[in-house]
């Protein structure tokens, strides 16, 4: 059983009702799944111990919050090359905090995404039942991959 820390900024809630879809999604994979908010990460450190991350923060303004991008920089710090991750973000207008965080992740960070892309989904949709399988498929492709 791989450990996978799923990781989110929300500030609504919406987001991070995604990661704890996605998570049930790598438990159906047989995986274990930790959920932590990105203000409980002080240092790399803290993201010891997993075989694979997943990363999710709401688009504002066309972009991924502050506190998403001082995670990014220790996640880069954590030096996770070839380790397993995936991405995700809630929006109301535009998604781009998703493929943003994906794109680090995977051509910074040199990390095997999932083959799926980024996972975005607007705001209305997440609690609808299209809105719940996805995640929780996210997750299960993510808990797929590392089996």
């Amino acid at each position: 059983m791989a450990k996978v820390l799923v990781v989110y900024v929300s500030r609504t809630g919406n987001t991070e009702k995604m990661a704890r879809y996605i998570a049930e999604g790598l438990r159906f994979a047989g995986q274990e799944a930790d959920l932590k908010k990105v203000t409980e990460i002080k240092d790399e450190k803290d993201l010891e111990g997993y075989d694979g991350y997943v990363v999710g923060c709401p688009t504002y303004h066309r972009d991924m919050t502050a506190g998403m991008k001082t995670f990014l920089f220790i996640m880069q710090r954590a030096n996770l090359v070839g380790k397993m991750g995936g991405a995700f973000c809630s929006y109301t207008h535009s998604g781009e905090s998703g493929p943003m965080i994906f794109d680090t992740m995977q051509h910074v960070f040199k990390m095997d995404m999932v083959d799926l892309g980024a996972l975005n989904l607007k705001e209305s949709v997440i609690d609808t039942r299209d809105g719940i399988k996805a995640c929780q498929d996210y997750g299960k492709a993510v808990g797929d991959k590392l089996s």
